[in-house]
């Protein structure tokens, strides 16, 4: 569960021009206001005006940094995939076998959910609002993940199997389960340790871990 994360790209105005640090800081002020307001109202309902306002901003402010609320939530699609990827790939790079990394991988990615539990709900809006943004980050995260994998099976530390189909499916366990224990429980939840340990003995076991 390793990934190469692209450094963030340098931010820049919605006419390319680069930022000063206190437009950076606006600009991340408005991303993680647009995270709140489209996790709480959902695509269709949410609104510039909503943006601005939770981010603390003049609503003519908004344009400056970003064309309208189309390229606001793109642009937060993209910023969520990079960041759960940093978080994932920093627990797993820890790891001394691929059983580790998973763990640690896994354990990553439980961390970061619990902390934006709007991922889930932004990423099922972009299933309507906006279908290459969403096919976008998955593909992103399954190739990563698919090239761990192979280079896993390859040294003879699982067993060998078909890589792109095993990301697609270990995606598949780690988004579930934390969208059963941690954006279905009142409050912030996390992944209890007794689901989570049978989780991982049955990721060791499909992967046919030493």
């Amino acid at each position: 569960m390793t990934w190469r994360v692209e450094d963030e790209p340098v931010p820049v105005s919605a006419r390319g021009r680069p930022l000063s640090a206190k437009g950076e800081r606006t600009r991340r002020r408005l991303l993680d206001a647009a995270e709140e307001v489209f996790a709480a109202y959902g695509h269709q309902e949410a609104s510039i005006v909503k943006i601005t306002e939770t981010a603390g901003v003049a609503q003519g402010t908004f344009y400056i940094y970003f064309e309208g609320k189309q390229q606001i939530f793109d642009e937060l699609v993209t910023d969520l995939n990079r960041r759960v990827r940093r978080a994932m790939s920093e627990g797993a790079r820890q790891g001394r076998t691929r059983a580790e990394s998973e763990r640690l991988g896994f354990q990553g990615f439980f961390r970061f959910t619990a902390e934006h539990p709007a991922l889930y709900r932004i990423i099922r809006q972009a299933e309507f609002a906006s279908p290459g943004a969403m096919q976008r980050h998955y593909r992103t995260i399954a190739d990563g993940y698919a090239g761990g994998l192979r280079a896993a099976m390859e040294a003879g530390d699982i067993a060998p199997a078909d890589p792109e189909v095993i990301a697609w499916a270990l995606m598949g366990v780690g988004e579930l389960i934390g969208m059963r224990w941690i954006l279905w429980e009142d409050g912030p939840g996390e992944v209890p340790d007794h689901v989570f340990e049978e989780m991982y003995a049955f990721v060791r076991r499909g992967l046919g871990a030493s």
